[in-house]
């Protein structure tokens, strides 16, 4: 099916931010200091990002690691860490790392008064649509996304009143507003069976345009959609891919469905970040190219040896605002608290919830 992409009008979604420090009380600043004891701690984390980070550089990054690591006992904390997070948060100090889906189930499973998520700012409000009555800190407040931007809720009302009695399903990377005027999220891995379990002929699926294109050449179902896009994926080209080939002749591409479908067409898999950490792990190709953001082959290269990766680097510039520094001092701050709105966050969570619940 092809996709219809309706004209998006921008409005940047509103956040309020508070602080927990008076609920949580102040502690003091860790010293941050390389010694024998940090040392020794981090050992097991250097071992897996040795091949990422020069052995100078360790000592400066190590007593942070260990710090946030104690710390977050101090204060019963949970980190939550996206795929695109650098080695150092992914490997250091995450106690959950995944794709959107995953670190949204994972949110609900969190035992833990606070939940510290590396990630951008919808994933933070996910965790607190799905967890109201835990502190959510994200440690940079200015960590947006694209996709988030791209559509308001008063656009998404809209929509209803262009297309009366068509189901709304929203990608996960949207606002909590966004996701509370529509009838149920999802993710790339899921954005398939979602559409499919709506039983219409016709749904919009917003906000991104090349995600809902991909959906449409796998489903019988009219796929309306958003002009909203990835900064990052939205770069990739299928040129790009057929020249990598000429380079590097044998490598396997593998791409992520947010990427502009002539991409997934030229890719020989397309699949969400977990996907793509799972396709990897299965087939073990001599050489492999994540199209994608770059840090996910720093990330699960560890965890696949034997496999070279030819690393195409489009940054986020969002995820990498979230640094160890900027992780420690949301937990010695306890800043910054990501709030919702009750009304806003019931409403979200019905379609979140129903996500997460739709059965395989």
């Amino acid at each position: 099916m092809a996709t219809t992409i309706i004209s998006a009008g921008l409005d940047r979604p509103k956040t309020n931010a508070r602080t927990a420090l008076d609920r949580y009380g102040t502690v003091a600043r860790p010293e941050l200091a390389y010694t024998a004891e940090v040392a020794e701690a981090t050992a097991p984390v250097y071992e897996k990002v040795k091949h990422l980070i020069p052995e100078f550089e360790w000592p400066a990054l190590a007593p942070t690691v260990h710090a946030i690591n104690e710390l977050k006992k101090e204060r019963n904390a949970v980190i939550l860490a996206h795929n695109y997070m650098t080695p150092e948060i992914y490997h250091g100090i995450a106690d959950i790392v995944g794709d959107s889906l995953q670190l949204a189930k994972e949110a609900t499973r969190a035992d833990a008064d606070v939940i510290v998520q590396c990630g951008v700012h919808f994933m933070a409000e996910t965790s607190k649509i799905l967890n109201p009555d835990k502190t959510v800190l994200i440690p940079d407040m200015n960590a947006g996304c694209s996709l988030a931007e791209s559509i308001t809720a008063a656009d998404v009302r809209g929509l209803r009143e262009k297309y009366p009695g068509v189901p709304i399903v929203t990608y996960v990377n949207t606002s909590a507003d966004v996701k509370a005027e529509c009838d149920i999220c999802c993710t790339s891995s899921n954005a398939v069976q979602v559409v499919e379990s709506l039983g219409a002929p016709r749904v919009l699926l917003i906000p991104d345009q090349f995600l809902a294109a991909n959906v449409a050449r796998q489903t019988d179902v009219e796929v309306l959609t958003w002009a909203g896009a990835c900064e990052v994926h939205e770069r990739f080209t299928a040129e790009e891919l057929r020249e990598y080939r000429d380079i590097e002749p044998g490598v396997k591409i593998i791409a992520h469905p947010e990427c502009p479908p002539e991409v997934v067409e030229e890719a020989d898999f397309a699949g969400s970040t977990a996907g793509m950490i799972d396709w990897v792990k299965v087939n073990r190709p001599e050489k492999v190219m994540l199209v994608t953001e770059c840090s996910m082959a720093d990330n699960i290269a560890s965890e696949t040896p034997g496999v070279d990766y030819v690393r195409p680097c489009n940054l986020c510039p969002h995820m990498k605002r979230i640094t160890l520094s900027k992780v420690l001092d949301a937990l010695v701050e306890m800043k910054d608290e990501v709030i919702v709105d009750p009304e806003i966050s019931a409403r979200a969570r019905v379609a979140v919830e129903r996500m997460i619940n739709l059965k395989s």
